[in-house]
């Protein structure tokens, strides 16, 4: 492993607002914070994840913007939360933390309706069939983010890909889906949202090769 990459990971035990939890912890259901992130906040203000959060650039600006809220940012890979967590210390957000987890464990991470809102942006759409339950809008993921989730709390989906938001939006024909927004370029349109031009590392990539943004914004009936 490189030098520098050791380097993050040790800072990565040193920062107080990223928690990485044993896989012994989560398969055992022991993680002790489960159901008590308020307390870890010092506060009962909502919070609001970002699944596969990459470099923290949407819970970092969330954050900054809506400070009575809380924001966690959750991915596996270690070098990219340092990114965002060392911007949130410089930036002193208290409203921030991150977990380095996979998604698949959310419900050992939150209890049952602790959870406000939901962030997916860009994630790998698998599209190939035999990849389909590793879409993060699968069924059985949208059954966990239903568990956590408060009554009427809202999932976000920023894409550049059309797939999956297609996809996404079709199964609210034959779920318990209820969609509040549909998008297919949300830079095609007027948007006075400021949580919509938030520009992600990937994004902006996506921008650059005349890739349309979509959005799409659902809750659980």
């Amino acid at each position: 492993m490189a030098r520098n990459k050791l380097k993050k990971f040790e800072e990565l035990n040193r920062m107080a607002q990223v928690f990485q939890p044993s896989r012994d912890e989560i398969l055992k259901n022991n993680f002790s914070i489960k159901g008590e992130w308020c307390k870890k906040f010092n506060n009962s203000n909502p919070i609001v994840l970002e699944l596969g959060c990459g470099k923290g650039e949407y819970t970092i600006n969330l954050a900054k913007m809506f400070p009575q809220k809380n924001y966690i940012g959750i991915d596996i890979k270690g070098s990219r939360i340092h990114t965002g967590a060392t911007l949130a210390n410089k930036e002193s957000l208290v409203n921030v933390s991150f977990i380095r987890t996979q998604i698949e464990y959310l419900e050992n991470i939150f209890s049952n309706n602790e959870i406000s809102e939901i962030w997916i942006t860009f994630p790998d759409p698998q599209i190939k069939y035999h990849r389909r339950k590793k879409r993060l809008t699968h069924p059985s993921f949208l059954s966990m983010y239903s568990n956590i989730l408060k009554p009427g709390g809202l999932v976000h989906l920023k894409t550049d890909s059309m797939f999956l938001h297609g996809y996404t939006l079709g199964l609210s024909e034959s779920s318990s889906l209820k969609v509040h927004k549909s998008i297919h370029d949300i830079y095609s349109v007027y948007s006075n949202d400021p949580k919509l031009n938030i520009k992600t590392y990937y994004e902006q990539k996506f921008l650059k090769n005349q890739c349309p943004i979509s959005y799409l914004s659902f809750s659980f009936l």
